[in-house]
């Protein structure tokens, strides 16, 4: 049985030599290839929000997050091994995956889908979208990234954007306390796993890093729900069953190997607040599905997260 070996894991911050500013510029492109996976990865997550709360309507939280994981951690793995690559963890490798496990995916999901569950869908991913916030300032004490102007300017500019979005709902929010916690306490958690899994630079590809994270992540969520939740088990309707489905293959197995390869492409600051086009998603989906229609705070919200994109992310390379 494979032992955790947390003797190389070091959260302090690292020695690193100091990059010019050609070289900073350089790494904090995303290639066409990059623009694409997060244009992909903003649709496949923005329509999640609302996809989420209608299978919570049959489906426990533990169980909805557990199994998906599950499924899509062994969907991903086997893709992986289709592909020729090696189910084999590199030596000493297991301690840094469950460090990421425990904050990527059992500190984000476990306190995500509770805060949903808590609270209308669109507010709860306007909160957990704060986590650029957390990674910036953990990136700066583990990694030592340099905030640039740039950056600074994209930071500002998206952090407003999300407090504009959120301006009409600040009395409901105030209604779920608990609820805001949780999507706080997992914004913070995604933020330092995006750190940590910038500062263990595990020699593993994207798909075997994605697969393997999500299976260990997945096995004490579902310990938990055979424990707490089988006296809710149920049958499921069409549509919890078809956000079931939309969760394994696109949320979890599409997106998560996304996320993790927009992650090892750029600095933090750059695919944390690349992340912050989701929430507009989400605020375009509930016009396109939901016949919402957005107000004054909405449109500044989008516009400012729009402009901070702009300010992150220079023009592609061209690979």
């Amino acid at each position: 049985m494979a032992m955790l070996d947390f003797q190389n894991i070091k959260l302090y911050r690292l020695a690193a030599p100091a990059a010019s500013p050609e070289m900073t510029e350089e790494r904090a492109r995303l290639s066409r290839f990059g623009l694409l996976l997060l244009a992909l990865l903003a649709l496949g997550w923005g329509l999640n929000w609302p996809i989420m709360k209608i299978v919570l309507r049959d489906v426990p939280p533990l169980t909805f997050r557990g199994g998906c994981l599950l499924l899509g951690g062994l969907g991903v793995l086997l893709l992986g091994r289709l592909d020729g690559q090696s189910w084999a963890l590199p030596k000493g490798a297991f301690g840094k995956l469950f460090l990421l496990a425990a904050t990527n995916i059992i500190g984000w999901n476990i306190l995500m889908i509770y805060g949903v569950g808590l609270m209308p869908s669109g507010r709860a991913a306007l909160l957990g979208y704060t986590m650029p916030l957390w990674s910036v300032g953990f990136s700066v004490w583990l990694l030592r990234d340099r905030l640039t102007l740039r950056r600074n300017l994209g930071l500002a500019l998206g952090l407003a954007g999300v407090v504009a979005l959120m301006g009409s709902y600040r009395e409901q929010l105030g209604a779920s306390p608990v609820g805001v916690l949780c999507m706080l306490g997992a914004a913070m958690a995604w933020g330092l796993g995006v750190v940590l899994l910038k500062r263990f630079a595990l020699k593993m590809s994207t798909t075997m890093l994605t697969g393997w994270s999500m299976l260990i992540g997945a096995l004490p969520i579902c310990l938990a729900a055979l424990l707490l939740e089988t006296g809710e088990w149920r049958a499921v309707g069409f549509w919890p069953g078809f956000g079931l489905a939309y969760n394994v293959v696109v949320a979890f197995m599409f997106c998560y190997w996304a996320w993790n390869r927009i992650v090892l492409m750029v600095p933090v600051a750059v695919s944390s607040l690349s992340s912050l086009i989701t929430p507009v998603i989400g605020v375009l989906g509930g016009m396109v599905f939901l016949g919402e229609q957005p107000g004054w705070n909405e449109l500044v919200g989008a516009a400012l997260i729009l402009g901070a994109l702009a300010t992150v992310l220079p023009p592609p390379i061209r690979r």
